[in-house]
């Protein structure tokens, strides 16, 4: 038996890491130090499902408080690491107890960016969603009729959108890029996505910016936009990306890059520590990388868990991704970093298309929109590290299959 292993962090990379440790035989003795009072619990049906109160939060636990004890975790909530001194091999609680541990693994994941309370980022009706009591502040709120400022328009601002739209509330989208999506989607995803909320009624704004929120008696109540208009707002929901959370791993000496530097199998520039998910920037295709999905959390979590098992294995990313807004299921299958070509298929079924990525030529993503043929297709290739003949991709009457041959 190895000596204590203890997580910073009680999320879905510790859930992850710890789960298949045990699932791996391992049982050496675990601590999971988790800032949040709940249980570890899955977070995308926080900004869908959950927020529609179509799912509790009994509902979105991993695992039952039983299971944690049944296999020898201590999970200690509601509590925060402060400080790490390496030389010592010891972590200190926010509860002023100490933990010495053989190997420590930080699965601290990312903070949502917050407006300034210069520009009215601290008055009331201003929201960020990351966790369930944020996801229940907001549901308050949601009432329909009342109108909503969403900041940003990349996937967590637009799925926040769909929900507000869904619970039939007035909504305005902007977005100080060229267009939405920009930075994680082509030109012709964009396009196809501002199409599917237009139809719902959302305003969407794109090259317009925030300028300043309006407060009356401390609420918000309304918004000065970049190009000089002021809109009556009751809610603003604020998605301008994260930030990594590696403030902890900095002070206790360790590389750090906007995210905590890892090799690929998970080890930061202390060999006894290791970090994983949203916090940890990775190597991907000769270069660095932070994955900012559930799926990269999990399986570079699981591979860690390998690894501190006896696992030489290296951790290989096969990014895919996800997105629900209204009835639509956006899925995306590699990371389409870098493209300079892309290709549009229509699906078989009305309102159904695929986004095909290349660069110099190899297919590198699809973004599939209500085409789950399509997605398979897109992953199968990618994993395979083939290229589809051209003129069949882009003739919708070639069935997908023919492309795998």
């Amino acid at each position: 038996m190895s000596g204590r292993l203890v997580v910073v962090g009680g999320g879905q990379a510790a859930f992850a890491l710890v789960a298949k440790l045990r699932a791996l035989k391992d049982m050496r003795p675990i601590t999971v130090v988790a800032a949040e009072a709940s249980l570890p619990y899955q977070r995308p049906p926080l900004s869908k499902k959950y927020l529609l109160r179509e799912m509790t939060l009994d509902r979105l636990l991993y695992r039952p408080e039983a299971w944690y004890a049944e296999h020898e975790i201590d999970i200690r909530l509601s509590t925060t690491v402060t400080r790490v001194d390496r030389l010592a091999k010891q972590a200190a609680l926010s509860d002023g107890s100490m933990l010495t541990y053989e190997t420590l693994a930080f699965a601290t994941g990312a903070t949502p960016r917050r407006l300034p309370a210069a520009v009215g980022g601290d008055l009331a009706g201003v929201f960020v969603v990351r966790d369930f009591r944020d996801a229940d502040r907001l549901a308050e709120e949601m009432q329909p009729g009342r109108r909503v400022l969403v900041v940003g328009g990349g996937y967590i601002g637009l799925e926040a959108a769909a929900v507000a739209r869904t619970s039939g509330l007035e909504v305005t989208v902007i977005e100080m890029a060229d267009r939405i999506l920009q930075r994680v989607a082509s030109a012709a995803t964009s396009a196809i996505v501002r199409e599917i909320h237009r139809s719902h009624g959302v305003d969407i704004r794109e090259r317009t910016g925030l300028h300043r929120l309006i407060g009356d008696n401390g609420r918000v109540t309304a918004a000065e936009l970049s190009d000089g208009s002021v809109i009556p707002v009751d809610i603003v929901i604020v998605g301008i990306g994260v930030a990594a959370n590696d403030a902890l791993a900095h002070e206790a000496g360790i590389e750090t890059a906007n995210g905590i530097v890892v090799d690929s199998h998970g080890r930061t520039s202390d060999p006894t520590i290791v970090a994983m998910g949203d916090c940890a920037v990775l190597p991907w295709a000769g270069m660095r990388i932070r994955l900012e999905s559930v799926q990269n959390a999990v399986d570079q979590a699981e591979a860690v868990a390998a690894v501190l098992a006896g696992s030489t294995d290296p951790y290989d990313p096969k990014p895919w991704f996800w997105s629900d807004q209204y009835d639509v299921k956006l899925q995306i299958a590699g990371f389409g970093l870098g493209h300079d070509e892309t290709l549009v298929r229509q699906g078989q079924r009305q309102g159904s298309a695929s986004v095909w990525y290349f660069r110099q030529g190899k297919l590198i993503a699809v973004d599939a929109i209500n085409d789950a043929k399509a997605y398979v297709t897109g992953k199968k290739l990618l994993e395979a590290g083939a290229t589809p003949d051209r003129l069949l991709l882009a003739d919708p009457q070639v069935d997908l299959k023919a492309l795998l041959v």
